[in-house]
């Protein structure tokens, strides 16, 4: 079965999603940024969700972390808000 890592800052909006993702590529540390914005509890791990199997995360949320390349980041909507995810593996 297949399995991925991933990271994410959550937040409310999309612009604020942009925003991030622009400090990121910029050279901010991801897990800096997680710990200072996300509204998610992982933000406390530098939003690291470990290790999981498709169909543990959300719809949206799964399409992103097993369909779309590893080290980049993304951005998705999900029903809790915005993500920008990053895949860290993917086996």
């Amino acid at each position: 079965m297949a399995r991925a890592s991933a990271r994410h800052i959550l937040v409310e909006s999309e612009e604020k999603c942009l925003e991030l993702k622009a400090q990121i590529e910029a050279g901010a540390d991801f897990a800096t940024v997680a710990k200072e914005n996300s509204s998610c509890p992982s933000k406390a791990n530098g939003g690291e969700l470990g290790e999981f199997s498709p169909g543990q995360m959300v719809r949206e949320f799964d399409q992103v972390c097993f369909n779309e390349a590893v080290g980049e980041l993304h951005i998705v909507k999900t029903q809790f808000g915005h993500h920008i995810v990053e895949v860290t593996a993917r086996s």
